[in-house]
């Protein structure tokens, strides 16, 4: 069965908030149009490769069953989150992940995050989150919500490290939280 790629819903506009966090570091966001799903697709298909490494399927198997979970993934995302913003995150003008960010308070909500192997582990997801962070304050939110895969140890350690408290864990995915308040608080201790 063919699941339809839905276009991504109208983005924001407002990617430039605070924008000088990320073009310190070589980063920019830009908004995500039907044009970036080969992309995207590229990197929903790395980001399960260790996963499905496990299985003995023949190539072109694992091919439909990617391209399968990754059109139900994207429908998903952009008719239950429509008023996110869908960012293609580039890095010194390339491609490197995406971001998908409800911001609605009193939580903003990390829809999705994940960047290519070659931009991990060079600060670019704590250049991301310090820019989320300083958009909550803008908009007078209180934090961010997300949810980290259980398997998936190297972003539980950047999320702990970037002050996100777990606030659930049964289940495939921990809820993590970062307050302003919390922050506040370590910032003067």
């Amino acid at each position: 069965m063919q699941i339809p790629l839905l276009p991504f819903p109208a983005n924001r506009d407002d990617a430039d908030a605070c924008a000088h966090l990320l073009g310190a570091r070589g980063l920019s966001l830009r908004a995500a149009t039907l044009q970036d799903l080969p992309f995207m697709r590229h990197l929903f298909g790395l980001l399960r490769a260790d996963e499905l490494e496990r299985i003995p399927w023949p190539d072109n198997v694992r091919k439909q069953f990617l391209d399968d979970q990754f059109s139900l993934q994207h429908h998903h995302f952009v008719t239950h989150y429509a008023r996110a913003g869908f960012y293609v995150v580039e890095h010194e003008g390339n491609a490197a992940g995406r971001l998908y960010l409800l911001r609605e308070a009193p939580y903003f909500l990390i829809v999705d995050i994940a960047l290519l192997p070659d931009y991990r582990r060079r600060g670019l997801g704590g250049t991301l989150l310090a820019w989320i962070k300083a958009l909550t304050a803008e908009c007078s939110a209180d934090g961010i919500d997300l949810h980290v895969n259980q398997h998936n140890p190297d972003a539980q350690r950047l999320y702990a490290r970037e002050g996100f408290a777990v606030t659930q864990s049964d289940g495939p995915y921990i809820g993590m939280r970062w307050t302003r308040e919390a922050s506040r608080q370590l910032n003067t201790a």
